[in-house]
């Protein structure tokens, strides 16, 4: 499956199942228990459904990242005229 491609509206569910079992299969192979990894998948679906009530719109809030930490110009020092100096 292309994972560059977006999956069709109508057929998300679908898409969203083959790409769960591609998970599960996935850590099977490195010798995960199925129970666990669906385990794990509840617990995580869990925390983000707490997560989205919490904050619904996290995608608006600003990465700390990239938030420009710079100092202030409003302090009396920066309004003196370059001139002075």
């Amino acid at each position: 499956m292309d994972n560059s491609a977006e999956p069709d509206p109508s057929t998300w569910r679908a898409d969203l199942e083959l790409r769960l079992l591609e998970l599960v299969d996935r850590y099977v192979v490195f010798g995960v228990r199925q129970q666990d990894i669906f385990d794990a998948i509840a617990t995580k679906v869990k925390r983000l459904r707490e997560e989205l009530e919490h904050d619904p719109d996290a995608a608006d809030d600003v990465p700390a990242r990239d938030v420009v930490d710079e100092p202030s110009n409003d302090w009396p020092a920066a309004e003196t005229d370059r001139a002075d100096r």
